[in-house]
């Protein structure tokens, strides 16, 4: 069942090995306190990364609240799990609007990706996750999430950072120590924090230093201005619907909702995003699994598929993509509470700030140097979470099979090479970069001796290694018996 939760206990006492299954609550005073935290730690990646792609935030909070539910019905209850939006079309529309592409082409293409992911979760569900595994193993996955990380390397150097190169340094150090220095919830929230502490910092230098004269992306050129500005903030509402989308008075775009429209060079750009959405959602899917000690695999199609709705229903209004979050999987694994009945909460929460247009102008004021300073490592932690699937699946680069066709595929992606077919058709960057490193890894495979193909499907991580030796795939006894929570959660399957 989607809805409809077992009382924990007594609703308001844990003990210190107690854990709340996906299918129970605790009393609701609680459970909102906990759905409060999912939404701090959710929210700045969930607002920040429209803001870089071009897109409005107030409706991308309101409408990842609409997605997560959604989802959450979709799996049936099964998954905790909050929708926020996805990192990984970032390179895609950034190419997009290089191009010239303006929103409906951004979300009309982001439209299509989230289809297509909706179709990979149903094929999923019914043929089971081998089929997947053999189309896109490791290798490949991590060589698209890569190169879709770096490839935004130029974005933070020529929009981002000059803005502000002193508030982007010191928001960019702010971030790196909150991240690593604290432990647990406040190092979860480092963005938002960084957030915070880079609008104080903007504000500081604007009342010390006064105007500073540099690149102003609202502009497209270099004006002498203010680091922050709130005009909008006191004009807005406290209630109302995200704006539609209209031209501004020097003619540029106002993005609000608005009606996709599709164009495939678009389409082309984003599809890798596909890629890197599978292995993230098979990714917080095995962690959750892990984490409660239920098996999952059977869920796992509809996880997929409810993600893809979810990016489809938000960008069907002009809204941005939706992911499940690694944030809020933490919170969990600090809290022991997996109860969907907190991230229904977090929903209804993100739905109303979504209805503030208060809100909106509050986050379309952030200033340029702190998304600078943010960006620089956000970008670079995407395309490290490349070497990690890598890292995690034992991957091995002494096999040519392996190594030469993903090292053309990365640095066609980074470099942004370009195919020209056309005057008005080109294959650039991610798309090209994704094409290469899918395409030629399984040429190679084909026309590779038996050997390196034996090698290439040996068992490299202790997982497989298992599996190849005793059949069991999932170590669950072993792996639950020193984790606090995990014998009781089994004991409740």
């Amino acid at each position: 069942m989607a809805l409809g939760w077992k009382l924990h206990g007594d609703g308001r006492t844990m003990g210190p090995d107690d854990v709340v299954a996906p299918d129970e609550r605790l009393s609701w005073s609680k459970t909102i306190g906990l759905g409060a935290q999912h939404v701090v730690a959710m929210f700045g990646a969930t607002f920040v990364f429209p803001l870089i792609m071009g897109l409005n935030a107030q409706l991308a909070i309101m409408m990842s609240g609409i997605a997560t539910i959604c989802f959450l019905l979709i799996v049936q209850g099964k998954v905790p799990s909050y929708l926020g939006t996805s990192a990984s079309f970032v390179g895609g529309v950034a190419a997009i609007r290089a191009q010239g592409g303006d929103s409906a082409d951004v979300t009309g293409a982001i439209l299509v990706a989230g289809l297509v992911l909706a179709l990979v979760g149903v094929a999923i569900h019914f043929l089971g996750s081998t089929v997947l595994h053999k189309v896109l193993p490791p290798v490949v996955t991590g060589a698209v999430v890569m190169l879709i990380g770096f490839n935004l390397a130029p974005v933070v150097a020529n929009i981002y950072w000059p803005q502000d190169q002193w508030v982007a340094l010191l928001v960019m150090t702010f971030t790196i120590v909150c991240a690593v220095a604290f432990k647990g919830f406040i190092s979860r929230i480092a963005v938002f924090l960084a957030l915070i502490f880079g609008y104080v910092v903007s504000w500081v230098f604007d009342k010390v230093f006064g105007q500073i004269t540099s690149f102003d992306a609202a502009a497209g050129e270099v004006t002498t201005h203010f680091r922050t500005n709130f005009d909008n903030l006191a004009s807005a509402a406290w209630f109302g619907f995200p704006p539609q989308t209209s031209m501004g008075a020097d003619g540029k775009e106002v993005v609000g909702i608005h009606a996709p429209s599709f164009s495939i060079a678009a389409i082309l750009l984003v599809l890798p995003a596909v890629i890197a959405l599978i292995a993230e959602n098979t990714g917080h899917v095995k962690a959750v699994a892990e984490m409660t000690g239920h098996d999952l695999d059977p869920v796992m199609g509809r996880a997929i598929a409810g993600d893809g709705v979810g990016t489809m229903l938000a960008s069907a209004v002009g809204g941005s993509p939706t992911t499940t979050y690694a944030e809020n999987i933490g919170v969990m694994a600090a809290t022991r509470v997996y109860s969907t009945a907190a991230y229904y909460v977090a929903a209804l929460v993100a739905i109303l700030f979504g209805l503030s247009p208060k809100f909106g102008a509050l986050v379309s004021s952030v200033p340029g140097g702190v998304l600078g300073g943010i960006t620089v490592v956000l970008y670079g932690m995407i395309g490290l979470l490349g070497a990690k699937i890598w890292k995690e699946n034992g991957v091995d680069f002494g096999n040519p099979i392996n190594l030469v066709p993903v090292a053309a595929g990365i640095i066609i992606g980074v470099g942004n090479v370009s195919l020209v077919f056309t005057e008005e058709f080109s294959l650039t960057g991610i798309a090209l970069g994704t094409i290469v490193a899918v395409g030629a890894y399984h040429l190679a495979r084909a026309l590779a001796p038996e050997d390196l193909r034996l090698r290439a499907d040996a068992p490299t991580t202790m997982t497989q290694t298992r599996e190849a030796m005793y059949g069991d795939s999932d170590g669950v006894d072993d792996l639950y018996q020193d984790r606090p929570g995990g014998p009781d959660l089994r004991k409740k399957q």
